[in-house]
């Protein structure tokens, strides 16, 4: 899994966001959701878990999020 942040994190208007702070959160957060990802996917595959089953499991999660105020997150 790659851990670079995108070189750009597109609004929904499809422009980037330049804020420099906002950009230094957002490459953050990503640094650590896939320092997590990792070891979760690291956790079940020991534990027994079919590696692509877990695949197809965190990408679930993934898809069921929601937007802040649109519903259950």
């Amino acid at each position: 899994m790659g851990t670079a942040p995108p070189a750009r994190w597109p609004q929904p208007d499809g422009t980037p966001v330049s804020c420099r702070e906002k950009v230094k959160v957002l490459e953050e957060n990503w640094q650590e959701l896939a320092q997590v990802l990792r070891d979760a996917y690291e956790d079940a595959v020991l534990m027994g878990v079919d590696p692509r089953a877990m695949k197809r499991l965190l990408a679930e999660l993934v898809e069921g999020l929601t937007p802040p105020g649109q519903g259950d997150r």
